[in-house]
């Protein structure tokens, strides 16, 4: 899936900036032990965050499913 930065669905902006939500608000998947921050591209003109996503994805599965 391509993810089009060019403008944003919701008010058209064309600036972005990145941002982390990290602490509590951490994604962990099979693997308990290990978590990730989630990043989200958020339009600077309305604030709406048009994509999140992790780093490293393969690090939430076990270490035999990796």
């Amino acid at each position: 899936m391509k993810i089009n930065y060019d403008y944003c669905p919701f008010c058209e902006g064309k600036e972005f900036i990145e941002g982390k939500q990290n602490g509590h608000a951490v994604v962990r998947g099979e693997n308990i032990f290990s978590s990730q921050i989630l990043y989200h591209i958020i339009c600077k003109n309305c604030g709406s965050v048009v994509h999140s996503f992790v780093k490293e994805p393969e690090k939430l599965l076990k270490k035999k499913n990796r």
